[in-house]
């Protein structure tokens, strides 16, 4: 999701009540505790001193200089990727190469060549990891040239190209020019993600969030604050890279505005997506716990959220806590997810209608003609349509990873988040890059860019053994 971010006051507004948000407890991650926006802070600790300069509501006037700190340790290796494994079973290889022996972001990362196992404890969650870093990468590069298009225009586009229903990625090569004109692809991504120019993972703010509460979990552990996340953030994350909601957020700490205040002062993309897009890291690192993944999911949204902003963070943080196990079929996993949601909620509503939409049509063209004739009045980038139509595409592709990051984008609106999400959870149920097929993973050649200093060229493989360690960190 990258949405230019229009200036508070002028875009759309906000929902006439926002829905409280209960903070999750660990033992019921469904059980409201009735702490909203305008309760108890859910932070301890100070908020870092405001910076001066943005105080007219539109992007923050000054960009920290990244500092070139990394999480701990020299920055990951750059420079040109190993090429791809040989030897994976029917055709379909993966483009993750041997794990990197050379300094990661937290030291030497162990190899993991011919006759060494890359499964942590002997449960395969490192090879499980790795699978949801790529399905999220995959997904999310997949919908970034037709971010912004109405379903129409992508449909056509699709369909000019013979890729209809969508099972591939998106190319400019043999549609029509007058196509083309009234529907081009998204600017900012066409150069990267159309299938004749993909090489390695561009920057997108879906990865950039993972990487950011990695970074988060690595300095702070599992107990860090929403004081923490505005520390990191501050620290860490340059202004331009924000959007919407974070946006504001981030110019609300510069003012010096604390939490809950960051995310409800002029804030009216508070119930949008840019939460949901930060909550896999929880999951991932919580396995069998969706409690937990929840109430980090919480202190995390509470910074920039309210309402159902932060009800579909909790949501993607159970679902994946549960499908991080190994154990859970996707609707498993998307009936825990779901418990973390108030039950009461627009959010949970919506969730349901698009599970149920799914499990009782055979064509997901009309589940998603559905969906957009239900909740097509929200913007395209809010947590409801959104949340909705992710659940949808899961349900309907029942854990095949394919379908899953296919009718994600295919049911339009904020298409690279959506991919980006069903693409991570089902990566985890495939449970490793082996079992994504070819064509997705080579062209990402185990590369991943990103402007969050420390962690530009790293491999997908080398993320999946960080992300192991804080999952296995008390």
């Amino acid at each position: 999701m990258a949405p230019a971010a229009p200036t508070p006051g002028t875009g759309p507004t906000p929902a006439p009540r926002a829905e409280a948000v209960p903070e999750p407890q660990p033992a019921r991650p469904c059980a409201p505790t009735g702490r909203g926006p305008g309760g108890p802070a859910p932070t301890t600790g100070a908020t870092p001193a405001a910076r001066t300069g943005a105080a007219d509501g539109r992007q923050p006037a000054q960009t920290r200089t990244p500092t070139g700190r990394g999480p701990g340790g020299p920055a990951p290796t750059t420079g040109p990727a190993p090429t791809a494994r040989p030897g994976a079973a029917d055709g379909q290889q993966s483009a993750r190469a041997h794990a990197r022996t050379g300094p990661g972001p937290s030291g030497p990362v162990p190899g993991a060549g011919p006759g060494r196992s890359t499964r942590a404890g002997g449960d395969g969650l490192r090879e499980r990891l790795e699978a949801a870093w790529v399905g999220r990468a995959v997904g999310c590069l997949l919908g970034k040239p037709v971010e912004k298009l109405p379903l129409e225009g992508i449909r056509a586009l699709a369909r000019a190209t013979g890729n209809w229903p969508l099972g591939d990625w998106f190319t400019a090569r043999g549609v029509p020019p007058e196509l083309l004109a009234a529907h081009p692809w998204n600017r900012r991504s066409a150069p990267t993600s159309l299938a004749e120019n993909i090489d390695g993972m561009p920057e997108d703010d879906d990865l950039n969030y993972p990487l950011l509460g990695l970074l988060l979990l690595q300095r702070h552990g599992k107990a860090f604050t929403t004081a923490d996340v505005a520390r990191l953030w501050l620290d860490e994350l340059p202004a331009g890279r924000t959007f919407t909601a974070e946006r504001v957020a981030y110019r609300n700490l510069l003012l010096g505005l604390e939490p809950p205040a960051t995310a409800t002062h002029h804030n009216p993309f508070r119930e949008w997506i840019g939460a949901l897009i930060r909550a896999d890291v929880h999951g991932w690192t919580n396995p069998g716990d969706p409690a937990g993944a929840a109430a980090q999911a919480y202190r995390d949204a509470a910074l920039t959220h309210t309402g159902n902003g932060v009800y579909a963070a909790l949501f993607v943080a159970a679902a994946t806590a549960e499908a991080a196990t190994g154990r859970a079929d996707v609707h498993t996993a998307l009936r825990t997810g779901l418990a973390a949601v108030p039950p009461r909620s627009r959010l949970a509503e919506a969730i349901r209608f698009g599970i149920r939409t799914a499990a009782g049509e055979a064509d997901f063209d009309l589940v998603v003609d559905r969906l957009h004739a239900r909740y097509g009045h929200h913007h395209w980038v809010h947590a409801v349509p959104n949340t909705a139509l992710i659940a949808a595409a899961l349900t309907h592709a029942d854990g095949d990873f394919t379908r899953s990051v296919c009718r994600a984008v295919s049911g339009g609106w904020d298409t690279d988040s959506n991919g980006a999400t069903a693409g991570a959870l089902a990566g985890l149920l495939a449970g490793s890059p082996d079992r994504i097929p070819h064509r997705w993973t080579a062209p990402l050649k185990n590369r991943l860019a990103t402007s969050v200093p420390g962690f530009d060229g790293i491999g997908f493989d080398t993320l999946a053994h960080l992300t192991a360690q804080e999952a296995a960190r008390s």
